[in-house]
C-alpha cells in the first residue's frame, strides 16, 4: 500500500470542472498532475488557474505514466469511450454522471475494468455530502423506525431559460430522468436498498422549447423525450417510493421524504451537499431538526474517497456497480413508460456504509 497521494488528470475542461479543479486541488490526499481538454488552450486556462502544473490533449494525459486516477468531466455521449481509453491506460477512472447512456456500453466498461484489475466510481457523490450522510446516518440508527416509503419529487420549469445550449437536455440521454433521475434514485439506494422494479408513465407538455439566455436566446428546438416522469420504485428489501420528475412545473420545488414505522425524515435537496433533515414523530410532539453534521467539501468528495478506498484496498462508497443500477432503473423507466407495464430491474447493487461523521477530506491520511 503506497503512502504517496494519489496523482490525478482531469479531462474536461468545461464548466463542471472549476468547482471539481477548486476541491480537488485542497484535498492533501490527491496531487493533480494534469488537466486535457479537447480546447487546449481552455484546458491551459484552468490549469493555471487552479494551479495544476500541466495542461494538454486527453491523449497526453493518457500517456503521461504518472497519472493514475483520471477524472472524467466530459460530455455524457463520451463518457464510456474516454473511460475504456483510460482503463486501456492502466489508469482508474471517477466519471460524471450519468456513468452510460445505456446499459451495454456501461456494462462493456464495468467488465473491462474488471478484466484489469482497475476501478471505476461515478457520480453523484452529492450522497457523500455532510447532509444526506447525516441523515443516513439519523435513518440507520432507528430515528424513524424501518424505512417503509419514500416520496422524491423534482419540479423545474426546466433548464432552457438559463443554459444557453440546452438542446441536449430535451434529446435522448436527457429529460428530468437522466439529467436530475441520478441524484434522486442513487440517494434512495443508499436509503432503501436497491431497486427490483418498477412502474411509469411519461409525457411532455410541449413539442418544442426555447432557448432563453445566451448568443442564441429565441433559438426554438425539438423536444424528443418526456419532460414529465412520475414512476413507482419497488426495492427488493422491502418498501416502495414515488417518485416524480418534471421540466414542466412554473413552481420549482424539491422534496426527498422517507416515511418508516416511527416517524418521517425530510432530507435534503439530493443535488446538495448540506443542508438539515428533519425528523417529524409518528407520536406526536415537534419536528427535530439535526444540522447536516460532516465534512463541508462538495464536487470531487467522491473522487477523493475512491483515491483513499483505492490506497487502503477497501471498497468506494460511489462505485460503477451502483451508478450501473440506477442507469438500469431509469432505463427500465422509460421502457415502462414506453410499454405501459411494470419493468424488473434485473441488476443489483450493495449499499455502501455511511461515511463516518469525522471523515475529513482535508486530513492528510497518505
Amino acid at each position: 500500500m503506497s503512502a504517496a497521494a494519489v496523482r490525478v488528470g482531469v479531462i474536461g475542461a468545461g464548466t463542471i470542472s472549476d468547482t471539481y479543479l477548486r476541491n480537488l486541488t485542497s484535498f492533501p490526499d490527491l496531487d493533480v498532475r494534469m488537466v486535457a481538454d479537447l480546447d487546449v488552450a481552455r484546458a491551459a486556462a484552468q490549469a493555471a488557474k487552479h494551479g495544476v502544473p500541466a495542461s494538454g490533449t486527453a491523449q497526453q494525459l493518457l500517456d503521461d505514466p504518472g497519472v493514475e486516477l483520471v477524472v472524467n468531466l466530459t460530455i455524457p455521449a463520451a463518457h464510456v469511450d474516454v473511460g475504456l481509453a483510460a482503463l486501456e491506460a492502466g489508469k482508474h477512472v471517477w466519471a460524471e454522471k450519468p456513468l452510460a447512456l445505456d446499459r451495454p456500453s456501461a456494462r462493456k466498461l464495468l467488465d473491462r475494468a474488471r478484466e484489469l484489475g482497475l476501478r471505476v466510481a461515478s457520480a453523484p457523490d452529492t450522497v457523500l455530502g455532510a447532509g444526506l450522510q447525516t441523515a443516513r446516518r439519523a435513518i440507520d440508527a432507528g430515528g424513524i423506525g424501518e424505512p417503509r416509503t419514500a416520496l422524491a419529487l423534482f419540479q423545474s420549469p426546466g433548464p432552457e431559460s438559463w443554459h444557453p445550449a440546452p438542446e441536449f437536455l430535451f434529446q435522448a440521454g436527457g429529460g428530468p430522468l437522466l439529467d436530475m433521475g441520478p441524484y434522486y434514485l442513487t440517494a434512495l439506494v443508499h436509503l432503501l436498498g436497491p431497486i427490483g422494479r418498477v412502474t411509469a408513465t411519461g409525457g411532455r407538455a410541449r413539442d418544442t422549447r426555447v432557448i432563453g439566455s445566451g448568443p442564441r436566446a429565441g433559438t426554438e428546438f425539438p423536444v424528443t423525450v418526456p419532460t414529465t416522469v412520475t414512476a413507482l420504485l419497488e426495492f427488493l428489501r422491502g418498501g416502495s417510493a414515488q417518485v416524480v420528475l418534471t421540466f414542466d412545473s412554473a413552481l420549482p420545488r424539491t422534496t426527498l421524504e422517507i416515511a418508516g414505522t416511527l416517524g418521517t425524515a425530510v432530507l435534503p435537496d439530493p443535488n446538495r451537499f448540506d443542508g438539515p433533515t428533519l425528523i417529524h414523530p409518528l407520536a406526536g410532539g415537534e419536528p427535530r431538526e439535526l444540522a447536516a453534521r460532516g465534512h463541508p467539501a462538495s464536487r470531487g468528495t467522491g473522487v477523493l474517497e475512491l483515491a483513499r478506498a483505492i490506497r487502503a484496498g477497501t471498497p468506494e462508497r460511489a462505485p460503477g456497480v451502483l451508478a450501473y443500477h440506477v442507469l438500469d432503473a431509469m432505463q427500465s423507466i422509460e421502457e415502462s413508460i414506453a410499454d405501459r407495464r411494470p419493468v424488473i430491474v434485473h441488476s443489483t447493487a450493495e449499499t455502501p456504509p455511511a461515511l463516518p461523521a469525522d471523515w475529513d477530506p482535508y486530513a492528510r491520511t497518505r
